[in-house]
Formats: C-alpha cells, sequence, structure tokens
C-alpha cells in the first residue's frame, strides 16, 4: 500500500488501538446493522473499514454459508483482532483485506450490501468511495454508514482553543457532519432511496476524563497543521483546553455530545 503522510497518521492511531471494542464502539455499530435492510442467505456483503469486524461478524450468520462478508482495512493490528475473534465464532464466510480501501476494486453489481461504521470521514475522497458503492452494489441494494455530528467529542472546543492559538484546525466531521451533508452525499453519488436516522450517545464526564479527553492529538485524511506543533505547543494547547472545559462541569459533570448520524441508500 502507497498511503499518504495522513493516512499513515490515521493507521499508525488505529494500530495502538489493542483494546477496540467497547460500549461505544460495539453500540454504534450493532444499531447501524440494526437499522440496515435485513440480510438474506446466500448474499454477500462488504464491510469498509472493518477494524475488528464487529460488523462483519454481525452480519455473517444473516447470509449464512452460502453467502459472503468481505472486510478491508489497512491496519494490520486491528485486522489480527479481527481474525481471532472470527476465528473464536466458528466464522467460515467472512474474508478479510488488508488494503486501502479507496484503492480496492470489486466488479459492478457484486455486492446486496455495504457497511462503512463512523469511519468514512477517515476517506480522503468521500464522494469517490460513495460513487464507487453505487456501482459494486446490485440492483436494489444499499449502502449505510454512520457519522459523527460537527458538535461531537468536544471537536467546537477543540477548534476554538485552537484558534485561540492561531491554529485553523478542519473539522474531521464536517464533511457528513448534518442529516443534511450525509443526504447530499448519497444524493451526489447517485443513489434515489436515502433514509437518515439521527442518534445520541452522549453521556456525562467526570472533570478528571473530561479534562483528559483530548490531548492536543487529531486525524484529518487530508492533513492537518497539529502535526506540525512541538511538544510545548501541544502542551499548551491541552492546557487551554483543560481549562476550558473546567467551565464546562455541572453536578452532573461534563456532558459529552455524541450525536450520531445512521445514512442508509438504496441503489
Amino acid at each position: 500500500m502507497n498511503l499518504t503522510s495522513p493516512q499513515l497518521e490515521i493507521q499508525a492511531f488505529y494500530d495502538k488501538r489493542t483494546n477496540y471494542d467497547n460500549n461505544l464502539t460495539v453500540r454504534r455499530a450493532l444499531r447501524l446493522v440494526e437499522l440496515a435492510p435485513q440480510l438474506q442467505p446466500g448474499q454477500r456483503v462488504l464491510d469498509l473499514a472493518t477494524g475488528t469486524a464487529i460488523i462483519a461478524i454481525a452480519v455473517s450468520p444473516q447470509v449464512g454459508d452460502e453467502g459472503d462478508v468481505i472486510g478491508v482495512d489497512f491496519s494490520a493490528v486491528m485486522l489480527d483482532q479481527a481474525r481471532q475473534k472470527i476465528a473464536n465464532a466458528g466464522l467460515n464466510n467472512i474474508q478479510l483485506i488488508e488494503a486501502d480501501a479507496e484503492k480496492i476494486d470489486f466488479p459492478d453489481c457484486y455486492f446486496d450490501g455495504i457497511f462503512c461504521s463512523s469511519a468514512i470521514v477517515l476517506f480522503p475522497d468521500i464522494p469517490a468511495l460513495l460513487t464507487k458503492g453505487y456501482r459494486w452494489l446490485k440492483p436494489d441494494g444499499f449502502m449505510a454508514f454512520s457519522a459523527y455530528a460537527e458538535t461531537s467529542h468536544f471537536t467546537p472546543l477543540i477548534a476554538k482553543v485552537c484558534a485561540n492559538n492561531g491554529i485553523l484546525l478542519p473539522n474531521l466531521h464536517e464533511p457528513v457532519g448534518s442529516s443534511e451533508k450525509c443526504y447530499h452525499q448519497f444524493q451526489q453519488a447517485g443513489f434515489p432511496e436515502i433514509d437518515i436516522k439521527t442518534e445520541q450517545f452522549g453521556r456525562f464526564l467526570s472533570l478528571d476524563e473530561a479534562k483528559q479527553f483530548w490531548k492536543g492529538t487529531w486525524l484529518h485524511p487530508n492533513g492537518h497543521p497539529l502535526s506540525e506543533l512541538t511538544p510545548e505547543q501541544t502542551q499548551n494547547l491541552t492546557a487551554e483546553f483543560q481549562r476550558q472545559i473546567e467551565t464546562l462541569a455541572t453536578e452532573d459533570g461534563v456532558g459529552l455530545d455524541i450525536t450520531m448520524f445512521f445514512a442508509i441508500a438504496h441503489k
């Protein structure tokens, strides 16, 4: 794989996540499966940015032994976790491919369903990916992705802290950060039937948890200015973030917004 510098940064971030599966990552992935059309025995499914194969494993029983599930990811560490989980579950209809999902290709009209759970913003060219997804789908097939709102995960506060220090930080969630933007992305790719659901996965954090939430790092598929900062600059940013968090504390703690959009489109 020939990955760009931003992609290598994303790959390194996920290679470090050896305990990826948790309450949020599992709940959001399974919710996407619940909202998508029920798959049938013998059908073929693609899971883009499969990670630890949460979705691939969930849909495997739906398509049965006569069906196929293909999971694609460029993190070897995540795929190792996925293989162990698949082996433990005794599943034989899942194929994992280590590759850049934007560069891989499949035949036209090949899949009955395509999933991408919470990772679509990590692709450098979302319109191109959705257009390829449309081409890969059989007639009446569906594509389903989930995405965070632009306001999720303290993103506005992080952007404010950066702006106070003369840094214009691109919002990772912006391309699909509203129900309207999710709809527009699918519409531009040619999908005629689109449904968007909005759900809240937020919770209250303790003040200490909230202050440790952001440590000056960021991900963006097309690069970002924080990757060029010195350790001292990063420390200054995180210190200001913690000061700002303190002003948000209530008796219940600090509210963490995790608004998610579940976008499902039919060919």
